[in-house]
């Protein structure tokens, strides 16, 4: 490895470190907008952050910080894990799957969000069927309607901040 991959690499992970401590401000300790019972909340954009990161740097990196994020956030306040797997599939997992939006870097961004929202609903559909619902038609719906309450309208927030973000020419800045 040379001196040039090092200290891109280190640029890399600080600015994945500034991303995930934003993602922390805007879905942690800011208050939500609303707030399930088991868990799941729509934000002040607090996706952004990760799928910003994810449109930046490309899959690799934002699995990645979703990752981190997602361990983090399941150790703050609020978290609602009853199993372990549960715990793995709607946090860590869920998080990483945000990290998918970077399949489109610079082609869709707007399709890079659906991917990553659609990553994090397929987690949490997976746990909500597991763990919460049964396993016949209505768990299904159960499962599809208490993620979707929540991560529709965070794909919406996201998706708006997103274009901002394009239109102000922000997505890439510092590259």
């Amino acid at each position: 490895m040379n001196e040039k991959t090092t200290i891109f690499q280190t640029r890399i992970l600080a600015e994945a470190t500034i991303f995930i401590a934003l993602t922390i401000v805007l879905k942690d300790v800011l208050p939500p907008i609303y707030e399930l019972p088991q868990g799941g909340s729509v934000t002040v954009a607090g996706l952004v952050p990760l799928v910003w990161f994810a449109l930046r740097r490309g899959i690799k990196y934002g699995v990645f910080a979703g990752f981190v994020y997602g361990l983090l956030h399941a150790i703050l306040p609020g978290a609602y894990i009853i199993h372990p797997v549960q715990g793995l599939l709607d946090y860590p997992l869920a998080f990483a799957a945000l990290g998918l939006a970077g399949i489109s870097k610079r082609k869709s961004p707007i399709g890079g969000v659906a991917v990553g929202v659609i990553g994090r609903f397929l987690c949490s559909f997976a746990a909500g069927m597991i763990f919460f619902a049964t396993l016949d038609l209505p768990g299904v719906w159960t499962s599809v309607v208490y993620n979707g309450i929540y991560l529709i309208p965070e794909f919406v927030i996201t998706a708006i901040v997103i274009l901002i973000l394009l239109r102000r020419r922000l997505l890439h800045v510092y590259m």
